[in-house]
């Protein structure tokens, strides 16, 4: 982090020693090292800071606020004045509504990137136009998805309404209409195939938990030996997504395979433990897990860990289960949500027949 500040008649400049910092100093004019107190200074004068942020424009720079209104001619990209105050407001006010990690990064990340946007310019003095013609642009040049673009708008809408208290200000920006797309999902023999190709045990049960209780990625990871009740074959998914708790259904098969696992393994905190002690594996190894197993069973679809998921809901609503039920087990607070499963049941739509047949024949 490079420094700049008024100092007398003269700008302080003080960095981390590094030889390529040094030898940009030494083009600007008026410059002068002082051994004593480790700093450097520079004229101030209108061709010295021209030069020095010419010099250092690709640094990260710390720049007093006396300084804003003359570094902004010859820095376009110089943060706006308390633009670090906002995102520190942002953080707080995301910790105190209690958003999970991924939201709380991703509402930053966002947040970010719209407020670097519109440089030197403070975001509390955007129109709305300049607000909806950004949104534009990100789906004209970016080309961004549905979900990234929604996640946007409540990202920025969070902005105004809970750290700039301008919440009117996104009133009219429209949400995206969600395209309805069909999960993919894997047949019973693929799901066979799919584990016949494991021999890693801890991998294995892994991937047979999250099929067989129909489980998020996120929410197997941080599984723990408590979480699991053996005799009424039941595990307990706490804080689960939107911060609920849920009971879902544990398969023999996993329980066989689990107290073999738990004899050997001995796991202590987390029941799939990561490479770091006192860490659990990580959601990105799963999915490697995963990506291996389907090319050695030679499943060409492209699925995710999270297609498990889908199929867990399928295979359930083609063996009869009533849709109520696997709302409660995948923890779906909407039945809406559940109900896409009944569009991707072959089975089921193999089984009506159509009046044209009936007819006929």
């Amino acid at each position: 982090m490079v420094t700049i500040c008024r100092l007398k008649n003269r700008l302080k400049v003080t960095f981390p020693y590094s030889p390529e910092l040094v030898r940009k100093i030494k083009t600007v004019p008026g410059h002068y090292w002082h051994p004593k107190e480790k700093y450097w200074t520079i004229s101030d004068t209108e061709e010295a800071i021209q030069k020095f942020f010419r010099a250092f424009r690709n640094e990260k720079i710390n720049v007093d606020i006396s300084l804003f209104s003359v570094a902004r001619i010859y820095w376009p990209n110089l943060p706006a004045q308390g633009e670090e105050e906002i995102f520190q407001k942002v953080a707080e006010e995301i910790k105190l509504r209690g958003y999970s990690p991924k939201t709380s990064k991703a509402y930053l990340n966002h947040i970010k990137r719209f407020v670097r946007y519109f440089r030197p310019k403070k975001v509390n003095e955007l129109s709305e136009k300049e607000v909806r013609d950004y949104l534009l642009k990100l789906i004209d040049d970016e080309k961004c998805s549905e979900s990234y673009y929604d996640q946007v708008i409540s990202a920025i809408k969070f902005l105004y309404q809970y750290v700039l208290k301008k919440g009117d200000i996104c009133v009219d920006v429209e949400r995206p209409k969600r395209h309805k797309k069909l999960p993919e999902v894997l047949s019973e023999e693929e799901i066979r195939k799919l584990f016949d190709s494991i021999n890693n045990k801890k991998h294995r049960l892994i991937l047979l938990i999250i099929y067989s209780a129909g489980l998020r990625i996120s929410e197997a990871v941080r599984l723990k030996l408590e979480n699991i009740d053996f005799e009424r074959k039941l595990i307990h998914i706490k804080g689960g997504k939107g911060k609920k708790d849920r009971y879902t259904i544990l398969s023999q098969v996993v329980i066989d395979s689990l107290t073999e696992y738990v004899r050997l393994m001995r796991p202590d905190e987390w029941l799939f433990p990561g490479a770091k002690p006192g860490t659990h594996i990580t959601e990105r190894s799963v999915q490697k897990i995963m990506d291996k197993a389907l090319e050695k069973a030679k499943i060409s679809k492209k699925v995710t860990v999270h297609t498990l998921r889908h199929s867990f809901a399928t295979h359930l609503l083609e063996g009869g289960t009533d849709l109520r039920y696997i709302q409660a087990l995948l923890g779906h607070a909407s039945s809406k949500t559940t109900e896409i499963y009944t569009h991707v049941s072959r089975r089921k739509l193999a089984n009506i027949q159509s009046p044209l047949d009936r007819i006929m024949t």
